[in-house]
């Protein structure tokens, strides 16, 4: 039964994507931000191979140890479904000795799920489908946010500067034109995955194969970009309140120190204290921090984004911007960035998370 007064939150997080490790570490941070006398959270885990359980929910378990990310499996807890039906609007129970029985109803659901099968319109489909509200981008917005194929095509469209790419379709190579117009390096990544896995650099075209093969562990549509030279920074978006323009937060500057070509998983999760530095705000003329906020802000809307976004940019020592993915899900992890941008702009942690579920609340499901 749920708790009268509170409103029920369905934190779910891990999945079937490569980076169920780090949903889990982000669903630990919100679940400790919910406040206890506002809240009442359902932790449901999806397991690697898609199976819904009800977990206990410890933070202090979701978190990495020892160098290895947290998981859920099927001795996570019970089995669980959700309802694909608005008359519903809740959680089973799949008990193996008393049999189904219904969890209360669940106010909004929290998508804590990064990659595939959760950040990519799926789960979002499927809560559209149940009458559920839900935290961040409609069907869509995640869809195409996901795939950085349509994110360059749609960003571009609203005259936001992207650099130079190619798009490998499943069984496609890369042509002598495209090698000659790219030049080299180039970065080699899965379309539709995040948290930079199964990207390479590639230095030399000898190195394209192996490159492509292992970002086809992930996605068989590839994206070969050409290296744009310059600072990384990131800035984070929410919906505006009460039917307001989105808002841009402080922008981000990741610096790596250490022994990492790039920054990828590894630095970013694993390493991130002995291999980053951040520069939060980044140190960057004011003109060119109010271009980047200016073009966060258009990519969330050409995007038809909603709730919460980070926009990542490189920026030349020319100081040209240039836009390189937007993610609709971004890390909630203890490194992430989104919410030390939005604690440097006055929305702590907490606050964030209240934010972001209230806005679910407001926004409700359907056309809007």
């Amino acid at each position: 039964m749920s708790t009268p007064g509170k409103t029920r939150v369905a934190v779910v997080f891990g999945g079937r994507s490569p980076e169920h490790g780090i949903s889990c570490v982000s669903a630990g941070g919100v679940i400790s931000a919910l406040d206890p006398d506002e809240y009442e959270v359902v932790p449901v885990g999806i397991t690697r191979a898609g199976q819904w359980v009800l977990t206990g929910g410890e933070p202090d378990q979701l978190v990495i140890r020892a160098r290895q990310l947290p998981e859920i499996t099927a001795d996570s807890g019970v089995d669980l479904v959700l309802r694909a039906d608005p008359t519903g609007r809740g959680l089973m129970v799949l008990d193996q000795v008393e049999g189904p029985r219904a969890l209360a109803d669940v106010d909004v659901v929290f998508p804590v799920l990064h990659g595939a099968y959760g950040e990519d319109g799926t789960i979002q489909g499927m809560l559209e489908m149940a009458g559920i509200p839900y935290v961040g981008a409609n069907v869509f917005a995640s869809a195409a946010a996901m795939d950085k194929e349509f994110t360059k095509k749609l960003c571009a469209a609203e005259g936001i500067p992207i650099g130079p790419y190619a798009v490998l379709r499943n069984g496609m190579t890369l042509s002598d034109a495209d090698k000659e117009r790219l030049g080299l390096p180039v970065f080699v990544k899965p379309s539709r995955a995040g948290s930079s896995v199964g990207v390479s650099k590639v230095s030399d075209w000898s190195d394209l194969d192996a490159a492509v093969a292992l970002a086809r562990e992930t996605d068989p549509k590839v994206l070969v970009e050409s290296a744009i030279v310059g600072r990384e920074v990131e800035c984070g978006v929410l919906e505006g309140e009460a039917g307001g323009s989105p808002e841009a937060s402080v922008i981000a500057e990741v610096r790596l120190v250490a022994d990492h070509e790039f920054y990828d998983f590894q630095a970013k999760y694993i390493d991130s204290a002995t291999s980053c530095e951040y520069d939060v705000p980044a140190n960057l003329p004011e003109r060119v921090t109010r271009e980047i906020q200016d073009y966060a802000v258009r990519s969330f809307t050409a995007l038809d984004c909603a709730g919460l976004a980070r926009a990542d940019f490189f920026v030349t020592p020319e100081l040209d911007v240039y836009l390189n993915e937007v993610n609709t899900m971004p890390g909630f992890t203890p490194s992430s960035m989104f919410p030390k941008m939005w604690a440097m702009s006055g929305l702590e942690y907490p606050k964030l998370v209240d934010r972001l579920v209230r806005t679910a609340l407001a926004r409700g499901v359907g056309l809007r």
